[in-house]
């Protein structure tokens, strides 16, 4: 569906651009969820600093929810932030039920943010081929702020 806007670009564009958003939309949701798993569930010797590491990721992803929802309405299109849609929609791994311990959640949520920004990278190029370079742009800035997330995360999975 298409909204009518005066942005100076043509109504196919705007079609493709939020068809990008909205897969990393569902892909970022999803993330969303994998990160509240993460803090709701961790246990073990470093539980205090894991759970507000995992809050901290998911304040960051919640705000590459408004960014990408945003930006497909700005287009003229209907961000799709349902249950049922990014539970279909999501390119991500299924988070592991059965994770407990830190090393585990810290594992599992660095693969889906890895995952996320693989994604975002080929949707910079993307963005950029059709001709948007404010969608480009956005997605630049989703991805340097995923790598920066993925490296917290990482961190912590180093040995020495």
């Amino acid at each position: 569906m298409i909204y009518t806007s005066r942005i100076d670009l043509s109504e196919n564009l705007r079609k493709q651009a939020s068809a990008l958003l909205q897969a990393r939309l569902s892909d970022a949701l999803d993330l969303e969820a994998q990160a509240k798993q993460a803090h709701w569930n961790v246990k073990g010797p470093h539980f205090l600093q894991l759970h507000q590491l995992f809050d901290t990721v998911h304040d960051e992803i919640e705000q590459f929810v408004d960014l990408l929802a945003e930006r497909i309405t700005a287009l003229g299109h209907i961000a799709d932030g349902r249950v049922a849609t990014t539970a279909s929609a999501t390119s991500l791994y299924g988070y592991p039920f059965e994770a407990v311990g830190g090393e585990a959640h810290l594992k599992a949520l660095a693969g889906s943010l890895s995952a996320f920004g693989k994604a975002v990278r080929a949707a910079i190029d993307d963005a950029a081929t059709l001709g948007d370079a404010d969608t480009s742009d956005l997605f630049t800035q989703i991805s340097r702020e995923t790598d920066k997330q993925l490296w917290f995360l990482e961190a912590h999975l180093q040995a020495h």
